[in-house]
């Protein structure tokens, strides 16, 4: 069966990684036997510009027939002033709606070759892995009502809705214990009972549904606690599960742990495993078209994709293998760059990991 891959590259960096992305998509067809196709797509404030929507129809169309998706970023300050529908980032959250892209994976992997680069000390990070599994549907971000208001006094006042269903808390959960099965048995789900309505309901919903994985030793934790012990003994995590306010913030606290955001890769997946896939960093404009861009999260984003969807682990494990052996090597973009090493950029490092498939 030939798999149909969505290429969206968006904004910013996106485009300069992407392409990176796709010379190992490129080389896994030629020389790998991976039996896929490519089409392109407009997500993001480029398809703003070119069709006046952040989420158009054609790319709704596109997205819907796709096996799997592989995006950059996007978003940046061209779009900021826009009305909220037409932002960048308003596409970004429509097709994960539309899509029913509920599960969003995300790895905190370090590679030992990093251990300097991290912002903790080596002995802290050392072995690092760590799977957060952020629901990507619910919470605050989707939540109505939400706006911004004019009050009788005159002052303003912004508001929105968290709101968490019992359905969308259960299939989180399964998911997460499902990895942890996969994993070291150790699930950790992250809330704010002792303030939240929703976190109450978020906790009592994960404790029922851990009576089906007698397997899996459950432990919950405030989000403010989970915060602080990401930063002061983050090897004491296997999987944590969270919300979707809770996940963006804790997941990108995380990637710094392993070294740099731009190592860092994610899946968002619907209940049948197809899925979006995406370096977890935004897209940088102030560094857009300078050739410095880290382009290894999204080639690792590459590796989740066929591991997830396609169903290819094997050619998932290539793509890793490549990694490690570019980093053996020295080579370093800018973000991961240590004393003696090899200072390399955007292309230079696609171009590397591509050899050493």
């Amino acid at each position: 069966m030939t798999h149909k891959i969505l290429i969206l590259p968006g904004d910013g960096i996106g485009p300069e990684i992407v392409a990176e992305a796709v010379k190992v998509l490129e080389c896994l067809r030629q020389e790998h036997g991976l039996d896929a196709t490519l089409e392109y797509g407009l997500l993001g404030g480029c398809a703003v510009d070119a069709l006046g929507a952040p989420y158009p129809e054609e790319t709704r169309r596109q997205a819907r027939t796709a096996a799997a998706i592989l995006l950059g970023a996007v978003g940046g300050p061209k779009w900021e002033k826009l009305d909220r529908p037409l932002r960048a980032e308003s596409g970004l959250l429509a097709i994960r709606a539309d899509l029913e892209l509920f599960a969003n994976l995300r790895p905190a992997l370090l590679y030992p070759q990093l251990a300097a680069a991290s912002t903790l000390k080596p002995e802290i990070v050392a072995g690092l892995d760590i799977l957060i599994v952020r629901e990507l549907n619910g919470d605050v971000y989707f939540g109505q009502p939400r706006g911004i208001r004019t009050l009788d006094s005159g002052e303003r006042e912004g508001f929105n809705t968290m709101i968490y269903r019992e359905s969308e808390i259960e299939r989180i959960a399964r998911v997460a214990f499902a990895a942890a099965r996969q994993r070291a048995r150790r699930l950790c789900s992250v809330d704010k009972a002792n303030a939240l309505e929703t976190s109450e309901l978020w906790r009592q919903v994960v404790q029922r549904v851990a009576q089906d994985y007698p397997d899996v030793v459950l432990s919950h934790l405030y989000v403010d606690n989970a915060a602080m012990q990401l930063v002061r003994a983050p090897r004491q995590f296997d999987v944590i599960v969270t919300g979707n306010l809770f996940g963006d913030i804790l997941s990108d606290c995380a990637a710094m742990l392993t070294g740099s955001i731009g190592m860092l890769p994610s899946a968002s997946l619907d209940a049948s495993g197809k899925g979006l896939y995406e370096p977890i960093h935004g897209s940088a404009p102030d560094i857009a078209s300078q050739g410095v861009a880290n382009p290894l999260a999204t080639i690792l984003s590459v590796a989740m994709l066929l591991r997830h969807t396609l169903n290819a682990p094997e050619q998932a494990e290539r793509i890793e293998r490549a990694v490690g052996r570019v980093l053996d090597k020295g080579l370093r973009t800018m973000d991961i760059m240590a004393p003696g090493m090899i200072p390399v950029g955007t292309q230079a490092m696609g171009d590397a990991v591509a050899a050493a498939l």
